[in-house]
Protein backbone atom coordinates (compact mmCIF):
# COMPACT_ATOMS: atom_id res chain seq x y z
CA UNK A 1 0.00 0.00 0.00
CA UNK A 2 1.67 3.33 -0.76
CA UNK A 3 2.77 6.04 1.79
CA UNK A 4 0.22 9.24 2.03
CA UNK A 5 1.24 12.32 3.26
CA UNK A 6 -1.33 15.53 4.15
CA UNK A 7 0.62 18.74 5.09
CA UNK A 8 -0.24 22.82 3.80
CA UNK A 9 -0.79 23.67 0.46
CA UNK A 10 2.51 25.73 -0.79
CA UNK A 11 2.88 28.30 -4.02
CA UNK A 12 4.90 25.68 -5.82
CA UNK A 13 1.73 23.11 -5.18
CA UNK A 14 -0.26 25.09 -7.80
CA UNK A 15 1.09 23.47 -11.26
CA UNK A 16 0.07 20.30 -9.89
CA UNK A 17 -3.08 21.20 -7.92
CA UNK A 18 -4.00 22.24 -11.62
CA UNK A 19 -3.29 18.91 -13.22
CA UNK A 20 -4.87 17.07 -10.41
CA UNK A 21 -8.14 19.58 -11.35
CA UNK A 22 -8.13 18.63 -15.26
CA UNK A 23 -7.44 15.08 -14.47
CA UNK A 24 -10.76 15.24 -12.42
CA UNK A 25 -13.05 17.50 -14.29
CA UNK A 26 -11.85 18.31 -17.61
CA UNK A 27 -12.49 21.52 -18.90
CA UNK A 28 -15.97 22.42 -17.46
CA UNK A 29 -14.81 23.35 -14.03
CA UNK A 30 -11.23 24.52 -14.05
CA UNK A 31 -10.36 28.00 -12.73
CA UNK A 32 -7.40 30.00 -13.30
CA UNK A 33 -4.25 30.10 -10.66
CA UNK A 34 -5.28 32.72 -9.36
CA UNK A 35 -8.78 32.15 -8.09
CA UNK A 36 -7.05 29.33 -6.43
CA UNK A 37 -4.49 30.70 -4.80
CA UNK A 38 -7.15 33.42 -3.33
CA UNK A 39 -8.38 30.18 -1.06
CA UNK A 40 -5.67 29.31 0.69
CA UNK A 41 -3.88 32.86 0.89
CA UNK A 42 -7.67 33.66 2.47
CA UNK A 43 -7.23 30.60 4.93
CA UNK A 44 -4.28 28.22 4.52
CA UNK A 45 -4.80 26.03 7.55
CA UNK A 46 -8.00 24.94 5.50
CA UNK A 47 -5.91 24.07 2.23
CA UNK A 48 -4.26 20.92 1.89
CA UNK A 49 -2.53 18.31 -0.19
CA UNK A 50 -2.47 14.86 -0.04
CA UNK A 51 1.18 14.07 -1.49
CA UNK A 52 2.25 9.94 -2.54
CA UNK A 53 6.40 10.55 -2.74
CA UNK A 54 6.28 13.99 -3.68
CA UNK A 55 3.43 13.81 -6.30
CA UNK A 56 0.21 15.87 -5.44
CA UNK A 57 -2.16 13.29 -5.93
CA UNK A 58 -5.07 15.13 -4.31
CA UNK A 59 -5.98 18.77 -2.48
CA UNK A 60 -8.88 20.12 -0.78
CA UNK A 61 -9.38 23.93 -1.17
CA UNK A 62 -11.63 25.58 1.82
CA UNK A 63 -11.77 29.04 3.67
CA UNK A 64 -13.78 30.56 6.17
CA UNK A 65 -16.20 32.92 4.29
CA UNK A 66 -18.34 35.84 5.56
CA UNK A 67 -21.56 35.15 3.63
CA UNK A 68 -24.29 32.31 3.30
CA UNK A 69 -24.24 32.47 0.02
CA UNK A 70 -20.96 30.37 -2.44
CA UNK A 71 -18.17 33.01 -3.12
CA UNK A 72 -18.10 32.55 -7.53
CA UNK A 73 -16.09 30.63 -9.40
CA UNK A 74 -13.46 31.68 -11.19
CA UNK A 75 -12.85 34.69 -9.47
CA UNK A 76 -10.51 35.29 -7.23
CA UNK A 77 -11.80 35.50 -3.24
CA UNK A 78 -11.61 39.41 -1.85
CA UNK A 79 -9.79 40.08 1.27
CA UNK A 80 -11.01 38.99 4.52
CA UNK A 81 -13.71 42.20 4.77
CA UNK A 82 -15.94 41.06 7.43
CA UNK A 83 -16.55 39.13 10.21
CA UNK A 84 -16.61 34.85 8.79
CA UNK A 85 -19.51 32.96 9.60
CA UNK A 86 -19.14 29.56 8.40
CA UNK A 87 -16.15 27.11 6.34
CA UNK A 88 -16.84 27.07 2.70
CA UNK A 89 -15.45 24.11 1.11
CA UNK A 90 -14.54 24.99 -2.21
CA UNK A 91 -13.43 21.87 -3.81
CA UNK A 92 -11.82 18.74 -2.98
CA UNK A 93 -10.16 16.24 -6.14
CA UNK A 94 -8.41 13.16 -5.72
CA UNK A 95 -6.29 12.30 -8.77
CA UNK A 96 -6.94 8.55 -10.02
CA UNK A 97 -3.28 7.57 -8.65
CA UNK A 98 -4.42 8.76 -5.52
CA UNK A 99 -8.25 7.37 -5.67
CA UNK A 100 -9.24 4.55 -3.11
CA UNK A 101 -7.27 5.85 -0.25
CA UNK A 102 -9.57 7.47 1.65
CA UNK A 103 -7.68 10.99 1.34
CA UNK A 104 -10.66 12.78 0.66
CA UNK A 105 -11.92 11.42 4.19
CA UNK A 106 -8.38 12.37 5.44
CA UNK A 107 -8.12 15.86 3.90
CA UNK A 108 -11.51 16.66 5.22
CA UNK A 109 -11.20 15.42 8.60
CA UNK A 110 -7.83 17.67 9.18
CA UNK A 111 -9.05 20.71 7.36
CA UNK A 112 -12.33 20.04 9.65
CA UNK A 113 -9.80 20.21 12.68
CA UNK A 114 -8.49 23.52 11.55
CA UNK A 115 -12.01 24.77 11.31
CA UNK A 116 -13.26 23.76 14.54
CA UNK A 117 -9.94 25.58 16.14
CA UNK A 118 -11.02 28.92 14.14
CA UNK A 119 -14.25 28.91 15.69
CA UNK A 120 -16.49 27.61 12.69
CA UNK A 121 -19.31 25.27 13.31
CA UNK A 122 -21.19 25.69 9.88
CA UNK A 123 -20.48 24.13 6.59
CA UNK A 124 -21.53 25.12 3.01
CA UNK A 125 -20.30 23.81 0.07
CA UNK A 126 -21.93 22.97 -3.52
CA UNK A 127 -21.46 19.45 -4.68
CA UNK A 128 -21.17 18.47 -8.32
CA UNK A 129 -21.17 15.99 -10.65
CA UNK A 130 -22.49 13.38 -7.94
CA UNK A 131 -20.46 14.05 -4.92
CA UNK A 132 -23.51 14.54 -3.10
CA UNK A 133 -23.48 11.27 -2.23
CA UNK A 134 -20.43 11.40 -1.11
CA UNK A 135 -20.84 14.90 1.09
CA UNK A 136 -23.70 13.02 2.47
CA UNK A 137 -21.73 10.60 4.10
CA UNK A 138 -19.85 13.31 6.02
CA UNK A 139 -23.08 14.58 7.49
CA UNK A 140 -23.99 17.08 4.48
CA UNK A 141 -27.54 18.23 3.59
CA UNK A 142 -29.56 19.82 1.00
CA UNK A 143 -29.52 23.51 2.23
CA UNK A 144 -32.77 25.22 1.49
CA UNK A 145 -32.89 27.68 -1.18
CA UNK A 146 -35.40 29.61 -3.22
CA UNK A 147 -36.03 28.65 -7.13
CA UNK A 148 -34.06 31.35 -8.20
CA UNK A 149 -30.94 31.25 -5.92
CA UNK A 150 -31.03 27.38 -7.05
CA UNK A 151 -31.26 28.48 -10.72
CA UNK A 152 -28.45 30.65 -10.35
CA UNK A 153 -26.32 28.41 -8.70
CA UNK A 154 -27.13 25.55 -11.25
CA UNK A 155 -26.71 28.13 -13.99
CA UNK A 156 -22.87 28.70 -12.59
CA UNK A 157 -22.14 25.26 -11.36
CA UNK A 158 -23.88 23.16 -13.63
CA UNK A 159 -27.49 20.96 -13.85
CA UNK A 160 -26.44 18.96 -10.73
CA UNK A 161 -25.06 21.52 -8.78
CA UNK A 162 -26.49 20.86 -5.03
CA UNK A 163 -26.00 23.63 -1.96
CA UNK A 164 -25.52 21.53 0.89
CA UNK A 165 -24.52 22.64 4.58
CA UNK A 166 -23.92 20.62 7.47
CA UNK A 167 -23.25 22.46 11.52
CA UNK A 168 -21.48 21.42 14.37
CA UNK A 169 -21.98 21.64 18.35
Amino acid sequence: MPEFAIRSILADDLPDILAVQQACYGDGFLEPGDALASRWARSPALCLVALRGGEVVGYLLSHAWHAWTPPKLHVPLPVADAADVLWFVHDMAIAPAGRGQRLGEQLYAMALASAHAQGLRHSRLVAVQGADVFWRRLGYRSAEVDSAASAALRAIYGTDAELMERAWP
